[in-house]
């Protein structure tokens, strides 16, 4: 930490300055020098400097070599000019959690009533007469006319203890948060040059004076002055609120900032400041990030919410509209809320009003049934002297009232839901799942549809060349390298070489015996392989022609769907090599390399010959196509026109490249059909590869109705005349599509778009989507659910996710389903189990109050039944695990509501059942056990062992009910798989012995007394009886009990039409003033922390706008509203279909896939072309290796 601060203010001591003298500028230096742009950076770096490799020589680093790497070297680097670290919000301290939860408004009610109780039991009246103020204790003896004060204090003992739980809750949850961000920064990785050596480093690492490689994809660490670029374009919106892609080049704009994204093309930067020095850490300063003082400063500024505050730095966009970015602000609440959370609130409200209006009600009869038993039928006088003792019943009557309101509220609700959540996300975490949202966990469980990527989601992503047409032959394996002539072999090799991104390798296995290392762009990787397997070496060539002597580089983009290498001979001329989807390149073919290496004409009918006789069969057996070519200019062309200069080339090969299709896939795919999961696939790859993987996942089954379409055709069936896409036509084509092919970022996410937006179908659709790739960012913000690639995934693809698949397999996507159904489950059980002992404690404090003028279930007892029901239960059953079997069902969809009709049926009839028991307890219990009777007890009386057994036997019903509750779908085996979850056997053992320690030696304070053996074995007795009747209930057919409605409904379509949410917001901020606070503020608290987590985030990794998802309402209106995604970028693509298409004409007339050439991927053909950069490419479509391309790891 002092490094930064050190870093911050330059020059505070000594040393520091010795240590600065020891470099050629301070932090200042380069700080002033950031904060410039363009024209006036470059002059600036002129007149200062003389050019950016003087910067190198002062900061002591080689532009090529990079760092040494030495230890000492670094640590001075991180004292003087800083760590890149953007030091967290301080986490609040356990005290000012315990002050949060004590804000709670039930509880607030309870301490004063339990103060005003304690106040009065020690005020004695002088001389009060006792018979005049009617019966209160007059049997009591002097020792427990002293006890008055147990109550009082009990009740301030319990409040402690929730407290301190739900203080315990939340500090442990937001340690979880903390540990779950500080995941997310490790797995954060940056490639860097160290000792002339290509590393990836964690982000914290660099420091200033390290030559960082960028490329398309990527998200900046640090601030940097460019090196050399090819072809580099930069989306700032993020820091300037820009929207349009900046062109960075060393003669015009040489400046990259922390926070920005690369959107097209690479080069290699110098880093000139971390952490707080960069732009992002500045910004993230003057909004307070970093001192105290600050932040009590805005605390006044904070919005309502609490969010918008924290929010902000994301939409710094300085220059913003302000009434925008009020609209924004007020924004946020709405994007958070998930569909479990949405059911949830609407039902804590609901109960909540119902609890308020029993409790007042009780009071009310209460208090007029002493007041008008007392003074009317008894005709006593109100003497001032008895005014102490009457205060004391209405205290009492008045804590009754309050207990009912406690004991009718579910706080356990939200409780069972953050429990259940962080349980869930520390366990999917073991199945490759990194949840990044926490509700995201959820609504997985309720996801309809599946949008998958093909490569590396589908496939292995480990791409390899089975199939090569050299020299007019149709090679099925590698060809000997003696069988190709030495011209050939040189363009081959040549053309791979230099016209991929240097990033890319092939490195040695980690392991003895295992497969080579590939790194960067994989369909790159299957090339250098190819190079490999011919017994070449394309280092050397690597090595004779750096990458500072490409003359020019065309990096591959979405547009280009190609990438070319140009470079200049020693006699002035030009050679360009190119090389792309092969439909694509071939089309720009004039000429073809023959067998003796001889220029040969190609003409179109040789072109569709070849297509017909080589690119179609390798594509129906599931291979990617890519073409190499070459071109010679003898002077130097106009470069900028780029459709003249990539014509009249001269075919080098195609080669087929297969992607096996991961071993576990066709299983996991018919997991997600049983579980009535449609998984669809959307590639950039041609149709004939598509479908052939498609057929081996089990994505398409022979004999069913299914669509495959291009997005060229996808887009014509959906959009109207003057181009807009109307939800009718899409209506007609999602339900059965199930592969589209050719697909451009924007084809996603209208197909996402559409699907959620479509009120067909007796269910709204929950969508999730994979994608690895920048453009699938707005696909991965619009779905419910993003699932982005750990390892293949840009970051900005992991930006806009919710969920990172740590290892990239379609198999985690299932875990995360299953887990998602449970944590919905989960928290149905706990509610199911709640309700009932909500309804019976209820009604037995209402009726018992009203009738017998005092409640059978104490203050105290009521507040352990409220811990036992709902902490202890939200743990017990929010921490069940999941089974195979939560696959066997159809998900539950966006309407269905929380408590099903099967849920109601078990809690009135176990309602019913422990309401019959209580009540004959209380009424013929005393006859029945022998013993005195209960009721009627004065003020002060000692506990009766009438009622105790009322409050035992009631505590032991719930226990037994406890294990019921496991079941929610009318199962009959409730004790199945009980001892796979401990956390759940520990916790009814473990309430059971504090049941008999309160029983037994509880006194006056629980208004205990102890039982005999016989009496509490009829207590089991009668619990074990919840066992025995939920087997009799769950005998009763759910459909014969039509008049049960449900409760917790979702969203319905006529509040989606009406989109506002505004009626949702009134209503909870009316709960919040008539009801306790607790249940709305710990969903705001939840969503509070959530949107920190994604701001700190956010900024770590840099400042990104929009991070909160999109709701799933939002209209394709807010995808124009988050720059980084502007529409401009698509536009182009969507006229480009055309080009995406080029479907060559027979190519669809493909046979049955052959057998397996275990190719599975043959993607895009549109294919990623390797880029002198890492990855420079944008992919151009999800499937595509382009895609990975960018992952440079």
């Amino acid at each position: 930490m002092t490094s930064n601060t050190t870093g911050h203010h330059p020059g505070n001591s000594v040393a520091e300055g010795n240590h600065e003298g020891e470099f050629g500028c301070t932090v200042g230096d380069l700080r002033t020098l950031m904060e410039l742009r363009s024209g006036e950076a470059v002059s600036k770096i002129h007149e200062t400097y003389g050019d950016v490799q003087d910067i190198c020589r002062r900061l002591k680093t080689s532009p090529v070599e990079g760092l040494s790497g030495n230890p000492t070297d670094l640590d001075k680097r991180k004292l003087v000019f800083g760590q890149n670290f953007i030091p967290p919000k301080k986490a609040k301290t356990f005290l000012q959690l315990v002050w949060e939860a004590l804000q709670d408004v039930t509880l607030i009610i309870l301490e004063i009533a339990a103060i005003i109780s304690l106040g009065l039991s020690f005020y004695r009246p002088p001389g009060g007469d006792s018979e005049l103020c009617g019966e209160v204790a007059n049997q009591e003896g002097e020792g427990e006319a002293e006890a008055g004060w147990i109550e009082g204090a009990a009740i301030l003992l319990s409040v402690i203890c929730v407290v301190l739980v739900t203080a315990f809750n939340d500090w442990s949850k937001e340690k979880q948060f903390r540990g779950l961000q500080s995941r997310i920064e490790q797995e954060q990785k940056f490639t860097v040059i160290r000792k002339c050596q290509v590393i990836q480093i964690p982000v914290a690492e660099i420091v200033v004076g390290d030559i960082a490689q960028i490329k398309y994809g990527d998200l900046l660490p640090a601030d940097g002055v460019l090196i050399q670029g090819n072809d580099l374009k930069i989306d700032e919106s993020s820091l300037t609120g820009e929207s349009d892609h900046v062109k960075k080049s060393l003669a015009k704009d040489p400046m990259l900032l922390s926070g920005t994204h690369v959107m097209e093309g690479s080069g290699r930067i110098l880093v000139t400041a971390v952490g707080l020095n960069s732009q992002t850490g500045i910004i993230f300063t003057l909004l307070g990030a970093g001192s105290d003082e600050e932040e009590k400063k805005n605390k006044k500024a904070k919005a309502q919410d609490g969010v918008a505050l924290e929010i902000q730095p994301l939409k710094s966009e300085e220059g913003g509209d302000p009434e925008e970015r009020e609209k924004k602000k007020s924004n946020i609440p709405k994007k958070e809320k998930s569909v479990l959370q949405g059911k949830l609130t609407k039902l804590a409200v609901q109960i909540g009003k119902a609890g308020l209006l029993m409790s007042a009600v009780t009071v009310i009869i209460l208090v007029l049934f002493f007041v008008i038993n007392t003074f009317g039928f008894q005709g006593r006088p109100w003497l001032a002297d008895c005014t102490p003792i009457y205060i004391q019943y209405f205290v009492k009557f008045f804590i009754i009232g309050v207990t009912v309101l406690v004991v009718a509220v579910p706080e356990g609700l939200p409780l069972a839901v953050t429990i259940s959540l962080a349980y869930s996300v520390k366990k999917m975490m073991k199945d490759n799942n990194l949840v990044r949202h926490l509700d995201a966990c959820e609504t997985m469980g309720n996801a309809t549809a599946i949008c998958s990527d093909k490569t590396g989601t589908l496939t292995m992503n480990r791409m390899t060349v089975v199939q090569s047409y050299i020299g007019e032959t149709h090679y099925r394996q590698t060809p000997a390298p003696d069988a190709l002539l030495p011209k050939v072999m040189e363009r081959i090799v040549n053309g791979i070489a230099i016209n991929s991104a240097y990033t890319t390798k092939i490195l040695p296995p980690e392991k003895e015996g295992g497969l080579p290392r590939h790194v960067g762009n994989k369909t790159e990787c299957a090339l250098l392989g190819f190079v490999l397997d011919l017994k070449q070496d394309y280092q050397a060539v690597r090595n004779e022609i750096p990458e500072e002597k490409l003359y020019k580089v065309y990096t591959f983009n979405s547009a280009r769907k190609s990438m070319s290498t140009v470079l200049k001979n020693a006699d002035g001329s030009f050679r360009m090599y190119s090389k792309g989807a092969s439909e694509i390149i071939l089309r720009k073919c004039t000429k073809l390399l023959g067998k003796n290496g001889d220029v040969t004409v190609f003409k179109v009918r040789d072109r569709d010959e070849m297509v017909k006789k080589v690119i179609e069969p390798m594509a129906c057996e599931g291979l990617r196509t890519i073409c190499l070519a070459y071109r010679d200019f003898v002077k130097e062309p106009e470069w900028d026109n780029e459709n003249e200069i990539l014509s009249d080339l001269t075919c080098i090969t195609v080669v087929g490249i297969e992607d096996p299709v991961r071993p576990e896939v066709p299983d996991a795919i018919i997991k997600c059909q049983r579980a009535g999961i449609t998984v669809r696939m959307v590639t950039g790859d041609n149709i004939n590869t598509a479908r052939a993987i498609a057929t081996k996942c089990g994505i398409l089954n022979p004999g069913e109705d299914f669509l495959c379409l291009e997005g060229k055709e996808f887009n014509r069936l959906i959009r109207n005349e003057k181009g807009e896409v109307e939800q009718d036509r899409l209506d007609k084509v999602w339900p059965s599509l199930r592969v589209l092919a050719r697909s451009s970022p924007t084809d996603k996410h209208t197909l996402v778009k559409g699907i959620i937006d479509s009120t067909i179908g007796e269910m709204r659709q929950v969508v999730a989507v994979t994608g690895d790739g920048t453009n699938d960012g707005p696909a991965l913000k619009k779905a419910d659910v993003g699932f982005a690639m750990g390892i293949a995934g840009t970051d900005v693809a992991k930006e806009a996710s919710d969920i990172i698949l740590t290892d990239d397999n379609f198999t985690s996507i299932v875990k995360a389903v299953m887990w998602g159904r449970n944590v919905y489950d989960s928290i149905s059980k706990f509610l199911q189990f709640q309700l009932t002992v909500n309804v019976v404690a209820v009604i037995v404090a209402f009726t018992g109050a009203c009738i017998t003028q005092d409640s059978p279930l104490k203050a105290v007892q009521m507040l352990w039944v409220n811990l036992i029901m709902d902490t202890f239960a939200s743990l017990a059953l929010a921490t069940e695990p999941p089974t195979e079997s939560l696959l066997l069902r159809k998900p539950y969809g966006r309407n269905k509501p929380l408590i099903s009709r099967t849920m109601m049926k078990n809690i009135l009839g176990h309602g019913v059942y422990q309401l019959t028991i209580i009540f004959t307890l209380l009424f013929a219990g005393e006859k029945f056990f022998d013993i005195d009777s209960g009721r009627d007890a004065p003020l002060h009386a000692p506990p009766s062992e009438h009622y105790t057994i009322v409050f035992n036997t009631f505590v032991m019903m719930q226990l037994f009910n406890e294990i019921n509750a496991r079941k929610i779908h009318g199962e009959r085996n409730v004790f199945e798989a009980i001892f796979r979850n401990p956390i759940f056997c520990s916790i009814i053992v473990g309430t059971f012995l504090i049941q008999i320690i309160i029983v037994e030696l509880g006194g006056k304070p629980f208004s205990c007394t102890g039982l005999t053996l016989n009496q509490w074995l009829w207590c089991i007795f009668i619990g074990v009886g919840e066992l025995l009747w939920g087997q009799v209930i769950s005998t009763v057919p759910t459909s014969r009990l039509k008049f049960l409605k449900e409760a917790g409904h979702g969203t319905t379509k006529d509040d989606i039409l009406e989109g506002d949410l505004m009626e949702d917001n009134d209503e909870i901020d009316h709960a919040e003033m008539e009801l306790r606070r607790g249940q709305i503020l710990w969903f705001r608290g939840l969503n509070r922390i959530q949107t920190q987590i994604k701001v700190v985030n956010a900024f770590r990794s840099s400042l990104y706008e929009g991070i909160e998802k999109p709701e799933s309402r939002s209209s394709i209106h807010n995808f124009m509203t988050h720059p980084e995604f502007g529409m401009e970028d698509d536009e182009p693509r969507i006229p480009l279909i055309d080009e995406t298409d080029v479907e060559i004409n027979g190519l669809a007339n493909c046979a049955a896939p052959s057998p397996p050439n275990k190719n599975n991927n043959a993607v895009d053909s549109g294919i990623s072309l390797p880029l002198t950069d890492a990855s420079k490419f944008t992919s151009p479509t999800p499937g595509s290796p382009l895609h990975s391309l960018e992952t440079s790891v």
